[in-house]
């Protein structure tokens, strides 16, 4: 299908990833797929509910990474390739998956993608998206409370147990391989991030051919 470009969005829980990635997956349609790191959670079918709620989902094993890096080589190639479906509010993979289209921009979402070499490998533009310990924290709280039927009292051990030390210890670190920081706190920084990278990633893709 000639040359496909990827663009990686990394960044902390509550950064905004996924409203930078919608806002730039908009302006680009039909020409883009979208495939998020959260699809790939393990399952853990073998585990009770209250088992799995005492996991951590921060860290970079709780992931089928491998099996990203096979679906993204796929798509490199052409080839459609079934993504798995995750259900936040079981903690658990569902027994269904969606089918995701080749396109000629890709782009891939997740907290962790660039602690991991050869999914990083893969990206032609890394954006890692940068928000403040305090926004991020309200945001994670009204989207896991709203989208993913938590209670405030979960969210809020969730992340003084797993969520904060994970990023620390890895999303953090990670800025650092990121080829572009967009710096997420206002409201409106997503319209003028989402402008910027629309425009960058199309004038890539136009040198290449």
């Amino acid at each position: 299908m000639g040359k496909v470009f990827v663009v990686g969005i990394a960044g902390g829980s509550g950064s905004g990833k996924t409203t930078l990635t919608n806002k730039v997956a908009a302006a680009l349609a039909p020409d883009v797929a979208i495939i998020t790191h959260d699809s790939y959670y393990r399952a853990h079918h073998d585990m009770t509910y209250d088992e799995r709620t005492q996991l951590n989902y921060d860290q970079p094993d709780s992931y089928e990474t491998e099996l990203l890096v096979q679906h993204l080589c796929a798509l490199l190639q052409g080839e459609p390739v079934e993504r798995p479906i995750y259900d936040f509010s079981i903690h658990d993979r569902t027994d269904e998956t969606e089918t995701v289209l080749p396109a000629p921009v890709i782009i891939v979402e997740g907290i962790l993608l660039f602690e991991n070499p050869a999914l990083r490998a893969l990206m032609d533009l890394k954006v890692f998206v940068d928000a403040s310990a305090d926004v991020r924290i309200l945001r994670r709280l009204q989207r896991d409370v709203r989208e993913r039927g938590r209670s405030i009292e979960s969210v809020i051990d969730q992340y003084l147990a797993t969520v904060r030390p994970m990023h620390e210890a890895y999303v953090e670190p990670s800025k650092r391989s990121a080829d572009l920081i967009v710096p997420t706190d206002g409201e409106g920084s997503f319209d003028v991030a989402a402008e910027a990278l629309v425009n960058h990633v199309r004038a890539r893709v136009y040198r290449r051919g």
